[in-house]
């Protein structure tokens, strides 16, 4: 009550309550409707013959409550998925200014849309502000490619998120405000072990991909997710029906249009996107004779940034960017795309309860339970599941991969279950894994996946005898003890 003021003025035909919202000692208008169905009197406007509806525009001051049917979308632009040509298939409209036309549920920017609330709040943002996009289209060609319009190929992301400035031009120039939900540039990256690679001989600096200095050269593309529900749920076994509801109680009703709004069939969730990197000549990743080398990697704070030994995360991830160079430098290309995917999607708080489990655990940490930590304080041993992973690889135009810098199982067969072949499998060198990892990469390959050459024979009795590092969580002095890893 010291929030929300609702003041009950009057019912008109459609059952509409006119209430007041105290929101920083302001008063906003706002509209709630008990109908559960759309407006479906409400005509869509039209300047031209052009077929691109007229903008309407949302006052900042008002607040339309979702948790009812008709105050979000009552006359959204139209989506036809997959459809080939963008003007058909419809731009994807999620920000603030066009409520009525709105035809996604969600916000921009993935988890920082907060941050966005926050600016506004802050008085440092202007609300009604609209990106100049003019100099930001992408500097290198994707697509479009046949995969963009086959949704069991792409259903996790728009594919034509890069082009919003020519795609949908003409709407732009009415007044949209529609923003990219992919950006594609150009960078250096510089990387201490590919210093050390040029160091000791095995990259060798060309001036085109790899300069003496050790940078690289490559092209990048950063990604948000946009999903296309259907698919989603097809791919994940259950019906629409089901994913809408989990999604939205395990969110705490955050999104109350996945329930009230079963039309609106995008989504455009609040968590982390991906980062393609790319080197080589992009233009070349769907010609099948020309070599490609990919790594398809899941965020790792700890080990990716700070250099934590306890997984092989960044160590994998260095490799096949060495890899990755070598292959561009053959005439081929080479591709890492970076998920936002921190502790298995579980989160990195998670993933530190965890390590605390792992090392705590009578026995000390080990290679028998190393899956078996997880799943006792998550739940699950891990949600990223993989059946929306391939969809990048599609929007690049991938159809095969010659070298695949993996050893997941799970992630192998999303990928070639999308029809892309994968050629050779690589796993990582042993002297890459750090002493702490041998726990990690001898569960995981225990478990399913794939050994190679390298790691060939792993059985009960290196689950049984390898163990991690001990940290003594239970002494008073908790000195750090170092547990002899086995030759």
């Amino acid at each position: 009550h010291t929030f929300f003021n609702f003041n009950k003025r009057s019912y008109n035909s459609k059952h509409t309550i006119d209430t007041k919202l105290m929101l920083d000692d302001k008063m906003c208008t706002t509209t709630t409707t008990t109908s559960p169905t759309k407006n479906t009197d409400k005509k869509r406007k039209f300047d031209d013959d052009d077929g691109i509806p007229t903008p309407e525009f949302t006052a900042v001051d008002h607040i339309s409550l979702t948790s009812h049917s008709d105050t979000f979308g009552v006359d959204p632009v139209p989506i036809s998925w997959a459809h080939p040509d963008p003007l058909v298939r419809g731009p994807v409209i999620c920000t603030v200014r066009h409520s009525s036309q709105r035809n996604a549920i969600g916000a921009h920017s993935g988890s920082y849309c907060i941050y966005t609330g926050l600016a506004v709040a802050a008085g440092k943002l202007n609300p009604d502000y609209m990106p100049n996009l003019k100099l930001t289209s992408p500097v290198f060609q994707i697509g479009p490619h046949p995969s963009w319009s086959d949704p069991k190929k792409i259903a996790s992301i728009d594919p034509f998120g890069h082009l919003i400035t020519s795609a949908y031009s003409k709407y732009l120039e009415k007044g949209f405000d529609i923003r990219p939900t992919i950006a594609v540039t150009k960078a250096h990256i510089d990387l201490p072990e590919c210093r050390e690679a040029v160091t000791a001989g095995r990259l060798i600096p060309d001036g085109k991909i790899l300069m003496p200095s050790g940078q690289s050269i490559c092209s990048k593309a950063a990604i948000e997710p946009v999903w296309y529900l259907p698919e989603v749920a097809r791919r994940f076994g259950c019906t629409e029906a089901h994913l809408r509801q989990s999604v939205f109680r395990m969110t705490n009703g955050m999104y109350p249009e996945l329930i009230t709004r079963p039309d609106i069939k995008i989504f455009l969730p609040p968590i982390g996107g991906m980062t393609i990197y790319i080197w080589g000549d992009p233009d070349t990743i769907p010609d099948e004779d020309i070599e490609l080398t990919c790594r398809v990697h899941d965020e790792c704070n700890g080990s990716d940034v700070f250099g934590s030994d306890i997984c092989t995360c960044r160590p994998y991830l260095t490799h096949a960017i060495e890899e990755c160079i070598k292959t561009a430098q053959r005439g081929g290309c080479g591709i890492v795309i970076y998920f936002r995917k921190e502790g298995r999607s579980l989160g990195e708080v998670t993933k530190y309860l965890v390590y605390n489990t792992r090392k705590r655990q009578e026995g000390g940490d080990s290679a028998a339970n190393y899956f078996n930590c997880t799943e006792k304080v998550a739940g699950v041993q891990d949600t990223r599941f993989q059946a929306l992973m391939p969809d990048p690889l599609h929007w690049l135009g991938v159809t095969k991969i010659h070298n695949f810098i993996s050893m997941s199982d799970m992630k192998y067969d999303a990928i070639v279950s999308t029809g892309i072949k994968i050629v050779n499998r690589i796993e990582i060198p042993q002297e890459l894994v750090p002493t702490d990892a041998q726990v990690e990469i001898t569960a995981k390959v225990f478990h399913g996946y794939n050994a190679g050459e390298s790691y060939k024979g792993i059985g009960q009795n290196d689950m049984d005898n390898t163990k991690g590092r001990e940290y003594g969580y239970n002494e008073k002095d908790e000195k750090e003890k170092i547990v002899p890893a086995s030759p």
